[in-house]
């Protein structure tokens, strides 16, 4: 385990590869599980707030959805999350012409029009955080459909923790993510 802040990484983190493979995957995590993408709390009102600015990137079928059930709602658990389309893929998910699913918000925001990217759930993958009162458990979800992300990412030699460095910059902050690199490099050796 690594400890940077509060948060408590794993070390699967650190020693597994990981690198999307969108040509292989098709983006299958927008789409496969029971549930729609974790929410936190503060994005929930961010979510309201850009919805007017995103909705013309996201699908016919996913604005429906939205209407109809709200923006986020709770998973069996309690926990916000997205809502789904008939039990599969995010309402907020666009299909390509060549059939991979991308994330609408992305897409607006790669348009410039929100300074939010996407949930950072989606964006820490496949990292997941489970939060206790006093720090942040970080942990590799392993999930069959993310096979050809871990053969490119071991093809490439890149770490998780490297792959979601944005994600992690954006979570806890840079000087955070440079105690990481630091703590792992002194775990090497």
């Amino acid at each position: 385990m690594i400890t940077v802040g509060n948060a408590v990484m794993s070390d699967d983190i650190v020693e597994n590869q990981f690198v999307c493979d969108l040509e292989k995957c098709k983006g299958a995590c927008c789409e496969e599980g029971e549930y729609g993408a974790p929410l936190e709390d503060e994005e929930l009102e961010i979510l309201e707030m850009i919805y007017v600015d995103i909705e013309d990137f996201l699908s016919e079928e996913g604005r429906k959805e939205i209407e109809k059930y709200g923006k986020y709602g709770k998973d069996p658990e309690g926990e916000y999350a997205t809502p789904v389309i008939k039990g599969k893929e995010c309402a907020y998910a666009v299909r390509t012409k060549d059939g991979k699913l991308q994330c609408g918000i992305e897409n607006a925001y790669k348009a410039g029009r929100t300074t939010f990217r996407k949930p950072v759930s989606c964006h820490l993958y496949p990292i997941r955080i489970t939060k206790y009162d006093h720090y942040d458990a970080l942990n590799y979800h392993r999930w069959h459909i993310c096979n050809p992300a871990c053969s490119l990412g071991q093809s490439l030699s890149v770490p998780i923790y490297k792959f979601v460095k944005d994600a992690l910059v954006r979570k806890y902050g840079r000087e955070w993510y440079q105690e990481l690199q630091e703590t792992v490099e002194k775990k090497k050796r």
